[in-house]
């Protein structure tokens, strides 16, 4: 009876395992140079300075909903590879501090960069997943400061869904 329950259980969470392995950025690690990195997984789409050194970004916006940072030392070497688009990453953005440059710093680009008619500056929109399909919305104001940030959902037109 309990291997009838545990074995659902243990296959599901092979199958989450197997699918990281699979994932690009699994083959990156620490102490590798950025050639090594760039060889596995491609041009990144943005170099960045950090003071640290250099972040290496690929980020899947406009439709993806990942944004990798490979974080290079001065010397060249990584110290550092995730995945930012999360909600822990996002609660480190600090409204009132924080400018433009440190969000596309710390995200990459957005998959949209958008004007509304109750906000008086850009509103940058990052496509990302947390158990569904969500929005994170990220308000400037007319000097590139971020006033206000936050998550919402992401609707999907679906031909299936039609009454």
């Amino acid at each position: 009876m309990r291997i009838a329950r545990i074995f659902p259980l243990l296959a599901i969470s092979l199958l989450l395992l197997g699918a990281c392995a699979l994932h690009p950025f699994s083959a990156v690690s620490p102490g590798m140079t950025r050639e090594e990195v760039i060889a596995r997984v491609g041009q990144p789409g943005a170099v960045v300075a950090i003071p640290q050194g250099t972040r290496l970004q690929y980020s899947g916006q406009p439709t993806g909903q990942f944004a990798f940072m490979v974080d290079l030392d001065a010397g060249g070497r990584v110290f550092s590879a995730r995945q930012v688009l999360t909600a822990r990453d996002f609660a480190r953005i600090e409204p009132g501090k924080w400018t433009r440059d440190d969000v596309l710093r710390e995200f990459g680009r957005p998959a949209l960069v958008d004007r509304v008619a109750s906000w008086p500056g850009d509103v940058l929109t990052y496509r990302w997943y947390d158990l569904q399909d969500l929005f994170y919305w990220v308000y400037l104001d007319g000097n590139q400061v971020v006033q206000r940030a936050h998550p919402g959902m992401e609707f999907r037109n679906d031909p299936n869904d039609r009454d």
